[in-house]
């Protein structure tokens, strides 16, 4: 892989920080669950103790508000730490499993050992949680850690900075902070697993890196995550939901919905409802959206041009601006925009959208539907509004999703007890509870024999053996 030129004395000190946190990695696997709980507790501790500095500096990245850094960030966090903090011990014990009949006198479990040292790549849009979510995952596990925050939410990293300092030495977890050289500086080293969130294309980038050592990895990515309304739904009810999903962080969320597929009976209303919905949410006193303290702002200007470049270019080749539109480039202010009379060519229905801009598709047939999206690559979230049973079961026998939500939005990141991720080009591997402690992992598999012998097996091969072996075999 080409890399970026990069400070020596930065690069040498990545080095260094990576051999010590090898070196230690021993070490930290024989950590007990009650040593991991205190680490986790620490992280706990210190944000509620620095909460209102964490508010400021989402903030001051792009005006996110303190709610939805409790929603976004800070309640997400928390609640992992609680679920991990009663679940570990258990997870944390020899696995029994069951002993075939060919290994009758053995007994067999399965033991999580930590993989070691691991590296964990944070995106931007959530630059507080999405650091040290997997890092309590990845200390749960045992393993030593290094970070490498977004470099366009400079407030929080710095904070963060703060935090790993005075939580953490320097040989169980680091953070160093920087643009794309710093990224493939740390590629360029052997760890024993990365943790990437990001864009698809960028984990190509780290999955080839991670290939180069055969480096295990997770990669949580995104796409474009449709909404399916049927004719069974009350539209005002899947436009609320909607609107908030959509704006919710500006729409700069992995698992937002990208683009709605509605029964066109049902499409007006729902507009109809969806423009209702984001007046109450975010004009209640009638003054501008601008004004109101609850939207945030798209992150960069670099973003900024890019997601009003995918409406331009739409609007050119003849789709419709239904709501919203307005802009501000100066202050990165994007009104909700939702857009009709698409069509699959267009920039704006290929690329994942990453902002408050709803596509509105319709269709007659849920097969037209589905058709689209079997079209497309497999989303990261699949959201199915629909009051029929029957017609629920259509759409998941015929679809995959890395997850799917039924008649809600975006609550899927909430549920401690499933899975969360991506498949194939939306993310590889799952994190969450059970799965992300897994992920840090290695399953290591053991078998103890007990009592008895597999000699009865060994040559020469009697009669009375090759019978005995036919047994075993057809019984096992």
């Amino acid at each position: 892989m080409n890399t970026l030129p990069i400070e020596f004395d930065l690069s040498q000190e990545i080095q260094l920080v990576f051999d010590k946190q090898r070196q230690y990695a021993p070490q930290m696997a024989l950590t007990t669950a009650a040593d991991r709980i205190e680490r986790l507790n620490r992280i706990e501790t210190w944000v509620h103790d620095h909460e209102q500095a964490i508010f400021k500096a989402l903030y001051d990245d792009f005006r996110k508000p303190p709610a939805e850094v409790l929603l976004g960030d800070l309640g997400i966090l928390l609640h992992e730490i609680s679920y991990i903090r009663k679940h570990l011990r258990q997870w944390m014990r020899p696995q029994r499993v069951a002993t075939p009949l060919p290994l009758i006198g053995t007994r067999s479990h399965v033991h999580h050992e930590p993989k070691g040292n691991v590296l964990i790549i944070a995106p931007w849009n959530y630059p507080f949680g999405l650091v040290l979510k997997p890092l309590v995952s990845a200390i749960a596990a045992g393993n030593v850690a290094i970070l490498k925050p977004s470099e366009m939410t400079p407030h929080t990293t710095t904070l963060l900075q703060r935090m790993i300092r005075e939580l953490f030495p320097r040989e169980e977890v680091a953070l160093f902070d920087g643009g794309a050289e710093v990224s493939q500086a740390l590629l360029d080293l052997p760890f024993n697993h990365i943790f990437f969130t990001g864009s698809p294309a960028i984990g190509k980038i780290v999955m080839a890196a991670a290939a180069r050592h055969l480096t295990s990895v997770t990669l949580e990515l995104g796409g474009k995550s449709p909404v399916i309304i049927d004719d069974t739904v009350n539209p005002k009810t899947a436009a609320r939901q909607v609107a908030w999903a959509k704006c919710f962080n500006n729409g700069q969320t992995c698992i937002a919905p990208d683009y709605v597929l509605i029964h066109e009976s049902k499409k007006e209303a729902f507009l109809s409802a969806f423009q209702d919905a984001v007046r109450a949410m975010y004009s209640p006193d009638g003054k501008p959206i601008k004004e109101s303290g609850s939207y945030n702002r798209i992150i960069n200007h670099r973003h900024f041009q890019r997601v009003t470049g995918l409406i331009s270019e739409a609007v050119t080749r003849g789709a419709r601006i239904r709501i919203g539109g307005q802009t501000d480039a100066a202050d990165r202010f994007l009104e909700p925009t939702v857009l009709d009379n698409l069509t699959d060519d267009m920039a704006i229905m290929q690329e994942e959208i990453f902002g408050p801009v709803l596509p509105v598709l319709t269709f007659t047939h849920l097969d037209e539907a589905l058709l689209r999206i079997r079209n497309r690559e497999k989303p990261l979230a699949l959201y199915i509004q629909s009051r029929s049973q029957r017609n629920i079961d259509y759409i998941m026998a015929r679809t995959t999703a890395g997850d799917t939500v039924i008649n809600d939005l975006m609550s899927q990141i909430a549920q401690t007890s499933l899975p969360f991720g991506g498949v194939n080009n939306s993310g590889i591997g799952k994190s969450n509870g059970i799965y992300g402690f897994q992920e840090f992992s290695n399953l290591r598999g053991v078998v103890r024999r007990e009592y008895g012998t597999s000699s009865i097996v060994f040559p020469p091969y009697t009669g009375f053996v090759e019978k005995l072996i036919s047994f075993l075999v057809k019984k096992g």
